[in-house]
């Protein structure tokens, strides 16, 4: 499953596309009572790369080669992720997860 950015107007070269291996089965995790707090949104690249390396237990350049990306971007996703999931335990707020954009949708 290939996961398609856009630089939003950004100078640089075009991000490369992620490998996906997994669609979770929720899109969202929300507290019980749930409060009126922000909820935090986590990628499915930031997931992936958080299930591959601390659920998984690869390597950071093992799972870089799976998803077909740089060691370096696998740090940052999961260190992405980690804060946000930390964020939203400690906080109590509810945690969505975004899904990846289709090939076939229409573009801005």
């Amino acid at each position: 499953m290939w996961r398609r950015r856009h630089r939003c107007g950004r100078r640089g070269r075009f991000p490369k596309p992620i490998m996906l291996g997994m669609t979770p089965p929720v899109n969202n995790f929300t507290p019980n009572p749930s409060g009126n707090l922000e909820p935090v949104f986590i990628e499915m690249a930031e997931l992936e790369a958080l299930r591959l390396v601390d659920l998984e237990g690869l390597s950071q350049e093992e799972a870089g080669q799976r998803m077909r990306i740089s060691r370096g971007t696998v740090w940052r996703l999961v260190q992405s992720a980690r804060k946000k999931t930390a964020q939203a335990l400690s906080e109590g707020r509810p945690v969505y997860i975004v899904p990846q954009a289709s090939e076939n949708s229409p573009k801005p």
